[in-house]
């Protein structure tokens, strides 16, 4: 199981998202997600969220809120125990990003977004909530969510 990171960038009532449509034999092809990545070896998962924001984006993170975990079994990829943040402290412009194409969107037309189905269980914990969150997501080989429980 792969330890991963992901962060909501937030800017009053607009949140940045990642369209995933540059890369192929992608996980995310096509879908609107945080940014984030594979935490690298001797590196804490505030590193790595750190620096992968500032890759992604060019922001500088000055602060960032772990807000929950997640478990994602994937048959068709490797399982990720995903650490979820928040971000509304940063500095800087945003730069192109070589995996897609970044946006910031309304937090109103969130639902809007072609986004994975777990990611409308948890989301509204981010930006409706202040609730710390432990949730177990299971797709499919099709990449159909069937099964899911939170777990705190």
């Amino acid at each position: 199981m792969k330890i991963t990171t992901l962060c909501y960038i937030i800017n009053k009532e607009k949140v940045l998202f990642l369209l995933r449509n540059k890369k192929t034999n992608d996980l995310n092809a096509n879908k609107y997600i945080g940014v984030g990545g594979k935490v690298e070896d001797k590196e804490s998962c505030q590193e790595g969220i750190m620096r992968e924001i500032q890759e992604e984006t060019g922001l500088q993170a000055n602060k960032v809120k772990l807000r929950g975990i997640i478990t994602f079994i994937l048959p068709k990829w490797e399982d990720e125990l995903c650490f979820v943040y928040t971000c509304d402290d940063y500095q800087g412009n945003i730069h192109e990003c070589d995996e897609g194409e970044l946006i910031w969107v309304d937090k109103q037309d969130i639902s809007k977004l072609t986004l994975w189905e777990g990611d409308k269980i948890f989301l509204p914990y981010l930006f409706n909530d202040d609730k710390f969150f432990v949730i177990k997501l299971e797709y499919d080989k099709n990449d159909n969510l069937i099964a899911w429980k939170e777990e705190n």
